[in-house]
């Protein structure tokens, strides 16, 4: 099944993130191989995932530390797929994570700080949704570049749109809006729309789009239960 998204005009192990970890090395050389692209041509903190001592539970890959230049919203692949297709014009990076179950969002750093408010603003706290944001202190496995052979490699994470070297990725990613104070301008309705200097929906929309959807699918899927469970009372009768 093919992936796709718009094009422009994605410290410890969370277990939702290390049960997504490659299967193998990424294509193209070893782990530090990866993570000298990322931080040579995009100034990305990584890290790696071989403990100090004893045996690492994967193959050695190379991890994009959140929490600095950015956080990743963390959605189940059918709900980020379905929030982006509702929300065109966004040109923050997004991947599909080596299990291609999870896709992951990258947003303004200090997106993880305020989440919990914003879904309580959003008046949807204490309902089960299926998205996080990792913050500070937090890494996942670093998709292949783009541009490198064999970048659909079974295990690997990888870009749907990919970031630019040469481009900050600041500006591209979805954030908060900054509220002006007493003595500041007020904001055109754009830049509180979008939060952050980004181009497309700000977090705001974003984490609201991405949770109703989180919602949706979760009512359709104990609905397809509740469907299957009578089907089979019926048959058994």
């Amino acid at each position: 099944m093919a992936f796709t998204v718009p094009a422009p005009r994605p410290a410890h192990d969370d277990a939702r993130v290390t049960a997504c970890e490659p299967v193998r090395d990424q294509v193209r050389g070893s782990a530090r191989d990866v993570a000298r692209w990322y931080e040579n041509r995009l100034g990305w903190a990584t890290a790696d995932n071989v403990p100090a001592a004893g045996p690492a539970p994967y193959p050695p890959s190379a991890r994009l530390l959140t929490g600095l230049r950015f956080d990743v919203l963390d959605l189940p692949a059918p709900v980020g797929l379905e929030t982006l297709r509702r929300l065109p014009g966004g040109q923050g990076p997004v991947a599909l994570s080596g299990c291609r179950e999870r896709l992951w969002l990258l947003v303004a750093a200090g997106s993880a700080e305020e989440l919990p408010g914003l879904l309580d603003w959003l008046e949807w706290s204490g309902v089960g949704l299926d998205l996080a944001v990792w913050g500070a202190g937090r890494r996942i496995p670093a998709p292949t570049p783009p541009g490198w052979t064999g970048s659909g490699a079974p295990g690997a994470a990888v870009w749907l749109r990919a970031p630019v070297p040469g481009h900050e990725v600041e500006p591209t990613l979805p954030g908060m809006p900054t509220l002006p104070g007493p003595s500041s301008p007020v904001l055109p309705a754009h830049s509180a729309r979008t939060g952050s200097g980004s181009e497309g929906p700000g977090l705001v929309r974003l984490v609201a789009v991405a949770a109703a959807e989180c919602h949706r699918q979760r009512l359709l899927a104990a609905h397809a239960r509740r469907q299957g469970a009578a089907a089979q009372r019926l048959a058994s009768s």
